[in-house]
């Protein structure tokens, strides 16, 4: 039977994932609320021999994977760094790496939620295949292959992103 101590105890990991695929605060906190609800209206599907987070996580997966509200968020004040302490050599690299983050999280946007959600996943709470596999529902192998596509998509749409501003140096 689950408690609600039990529960209450994933919470802080369902937040950091549904942040980290939302980028929005409030929707990430609909999200996990959303969440939170459906799982108590249905906790008598739960198995007492399944872990609670991969169930919880299966959950939050398949409520964003259905149409949660998308982010909304301005996507400089995600990766906003306190530049005011700086002297002005630190403040020129930590604006190439502000622009660098502006470029991941656009290619991470052009992901489809699928893989948007287990690229996320694998990086805020880097399960174990195996965990992984079972946070969402799926087979190792498919969560395995899935995870592969979207880190080659990323690569792909960051090196097709890169090409363009290469040869913009090259004849400027």
């Amino acid at each position: 039977m689950i408690e609600t101590g039990m529960i209450e105890a994933e919470i802080p990991h369902l937040r950091r994932y549904a942040r980290a695929l939302l980028r929005d605060r409030e929707a990430a906190d609909d999200l996990v609320q959303d969440t939170l609800e459906r799982a108590w209206r249905k906790r008598h599907l739960w198995r007492p021999q399944g872990r609670l987070r991969s169930w919880l996580f299966r959950v939050l997966y398949r409520l964003y994977l259905d149409g949660h509200p998308a982010p909304t968020r301005d996507r400089d004040k995600l990766i906003a760094l306190d530049t005011i302490a700086l002297d002005p050599a630190d403040r020129q690299a930590s604006n190439g790496l502000q622009a660098h983050c502006r470029d991941v999280i656009a290619a991470i946007e052009q992901l489809s939620p699928e893989h948007r959600a287990i690229l996320m996943l694998a990086a805020v709470e880097q399960p174990s295949y195996r965990d992984g596999a079972r946070m969402l529902g799926l087979r190792v192998g498919t969560f395995r292959s899935r995870l592969s596509r979207a880190r080659n998509q990323l690569n792909e749409i960051l090196e097709a992103a890169e090409q363009p501003a290469a040869a913009k140096e090259a004849r400027g």
